[in-house]
């Protein structure tokens, strides 16, 4: 193996990605388990977990899939818990899990909020899911983190955590307007501030904490949408699912040792002009 794929090799290390089964994270779970690590792929949807990890370890890799709701601290104790039973060490951690109503069809009902209407109940939940489960994940994570001696965070933020949303790419062909939700804008720039803060405190304890910033991602989107959000691209498209991968490897990786507390931008030059 050559010393450039080594600082890419996880061999012998154990990754847990929370919202693991979903539209990214299996993208991810996948990408790390052929890099070598051990994947455990935690999400609330245990039947697609199952699933995923079912296909990976056809492949003669390694995951295991794992029920778990990132609001509920016993949960998220459970899940670190699991880790180490089955594994003995947790090396990373992949915060993925997050409420996202996309502009797709099975979403576009979520979207129709403005500001004004929007419903503090779903204002909470979306606080308590994108914000307190990456807190608590984050928390159960570090002591095993710290008993190695080393560890990777990487949370995934988003480029309406840097922007706020263009709203004039949610109106409909036929007029009607929806909306991206103001959780969304709100809780992935708390994103940020929690991966800057994390890395600064645990500064000199081999714990590097990153952001992963993707721009819109194409998931059966409205033509219209897509035209319109392509548009404001410098590549002039929306990403692909597995365009993450390299970044996500990267920030997971010793290539990238002498980075935290940043945030890696992958959003077709989005947020460029």
């Amino acid at each position: 193996m050559s010393d450039i794929n080594k600082l890419f090799d996880l061999s012998g290390q154990v990754a847990v990605i929370t919202g693991g089964a979903g539209l990214l994270g299996s993208e991810f779970c996948q990408t790390l388990a052929e890099a070598g690590a051990s994947v455990i792929i935690a999400d609330i949807d245990h039947e697609s977990a199952l699933s995923l990890a079912g296909s990976i370890n056809a492949l003669g890799l390694s995951a295991l899939a794992l029920e778990t709701d990132v609001v509920d601290k016993h949960s998220v104790e459970q899940m670190v818990s699991f880790t180490l039973d089955a594994f003995g060490r947790l090396d990373i951690l992949v915060n993925n899990a997050a409420l996202d109503p996309k502009l797709d069809p099975e979403h576009a009902s979520a979207q129709n909020y403005s500001f004004e209407e929007y419903p503090i109940d779903a204002w909470e939940t979306a606080l308590k899911v994108n914000l307190t489960g990456m807190f608590l994940c984050s928390q159960a994570a570090v002591p095993p983190m710290i008993d190695l001696g080393k560890g990777v965070m990487i949370n995934l933020c988003s480029i309406y955590g840097l922007n706020g949303p263009d709203q004039r790419i949610y109106q409909q062909e036929d007029g009607t307007q929806r909306y991206k939700p103001v959780y969304y804008s709100v809780t992935k720039a708390g994103v940020l501030g929690l991966t800057r803060y994390l890395a600064a405190y645990y500064a000199g304890r081999n714990i590097r904490i990153n952001a992963l910033t993707p721009g819109g991602v194409f998931n059966d989107h409205a033509e219209g949408f897509v035209r319109a959000y392509s548009a404001r691209t410098i590549l002039g498209r929306m990403a692909r699912k597995d365009e993450l991968n390299g970044a996500l490897l990267f920030l997971a990786s010793d290539a990238s040792s002498y980075m935290t507390g940043a945030n890696l931008v992958v959003d077709g030059g989005w947020t460029a002009w």
